[in-house]
């Protein structure tokens, strides 16, 4: 018996892969062209497509009478978490300025909870409103960037996504920075028995944050220690008790500024020093550690000049242009902004009821 025909709404690029017998990053791949793609996998990739009935959703836009005139910003998770952190305003704000000047909307999609991260995907797949998407803030375990490039969408990645390495992506060098984090407690306050306050190590840049402060403190021979965390201030605030379980450590390397500020509160409500006891450096400087007592030195990421530039690379995107491998990963420099919780600064008021 013949095989019935799928009708194009029907059929997705799984159904293309199962087909050939290659992955679904090899089928959108094969259909964009792209060089890295064998010309005899093109051509049973694209009899495939043709035989079940396939049309990518680019095709789809292409029939449109008119652009869409809107992009996406992509974060997979709640409004509440999105909204709550500095973060993603900085990152608002470089994305909005680029869309005026295109005269085009911005439309955010998160997600209902923490488990259902794909449905911010899904909305902006389904509709078709939009000319492209730009992605923020995912999990390496979320398999929904990989389908919405796998659908052949414009995107870029904000963020190091080391298991896409043909997508397109703007981001830091967090290993280099944490190291350097941690290397400026080590050489310039002699520091030698650290602890790493990690965000959720589901995240590529907790991961990386992590890895470069254990790579600076093995170069170093010092102790090290790591206390995960969530990148909130409470989860800080809750690592607390296992600094102080720790009694050699006379130094703080948190993989953002509001767990430095968290840890470093509860510290000084248990009359520890910092940071003549306890050197804390953070990570961000988003504005926070400007503004504690101590102001907390940091890692200064430039997260509206990331967004900036990452929308500036999508809408070249959507404009046709075509990126290079070697072109597609940029990373933007980050430096220390060195205050009081380090040492840097003099402190000039009393800490925890001690001598300032």
């Amino acid at each position: 018996m013949a095989e019935r025909r799928r009708t194009p709404a029907s059929t997705t690029l799984k159904d293309v892969a199962e087909r050939v017998g290659v992955s679904v990053s090899a089928v959108s791949m094969a259909l964009q062209d792209h060089p890295r793609i064998g010309d005899e996998t093109k051509r049973r990739v694209r009899q495939a497509a043709d035989d079940l009935g396939y049309v990518t959703n680019s095709a789809a836009r292409a029939l449109r009478a008119s652009k869409a005139d809107a992009v996406a910003l992509i974060v997979p998770n709640t409004s509440q978490h999105v909204f709550g952190h500095a973060y993603f305003m900085h990152v608002l704000t470089g994305v909005t300025a680029v869309a005026n000047r295109h005269d085009a909307q911005v439309v955010i999609s998160t997600s209902p909870d923490e488990s259902h991260g794909k449905v911010a995907y899904d909305r902006v797949l389904r509709s078709g409103s939009v000319d492209g998407a730009i992605v923020t803030s995912a999990a390496v375990t979320d398999d929904g960037i990989q389908r919405l490039v796998a659908d052949g969408m414009p995107v870029v990645l904000l963020g190091r996504f080391p298991y896409l390495p043909d997508a397109v992506s703007v981001g830091i060098d967090d290993v280099q920075a944490s190291g350097a984090a941690t290397e400026h407690l080590i050489e310039v306050h002699g520091r030698r028995d650290l602890v790493h306050l990690s965000g959720p190590l589901d995240h590529q840049s907790a991961i990386d944050r992590r890895d470069g402060f254990l790579a600076a403190a093995r170069r170093h021979g010092i102790d090290a220690h790591v206390v995960e965390g969530d990148f909130s201030e409470e989860s800080g605030s809750a690592a607390g008790p296992a600094i102080e379980a720790l009694p050699d450590v006379d130094g703080v390397v948190a993989a953002n500024d509001e767990m430095a500020f968290g840890a470093m509160r509860h510290l000084l409500g248990r009359g520890r020093r910092v940071p003549e006891e306890i050197a804390v450096i953070g990570f961000d400087d988003f504005g926070l550690s400007r503004v504690t007592t101590p102001s907390i030195s940091t890692v200064h990421v430039p997260a509206e000049r990331m967004a900036t530039q990452a929308t500036d690379r999508l809408f070249d995107l959507i404009g046709g242009a075509r990126v290079a491998a070697a072109d597609a990963h940029t990373v933007q420099p980050v430096e220390i902004v060195a205050r009081q919780s380090c040492g840097c600064e003099p402190m000039t008021w009393a800490q925890g009821g001690g001598k300032p």
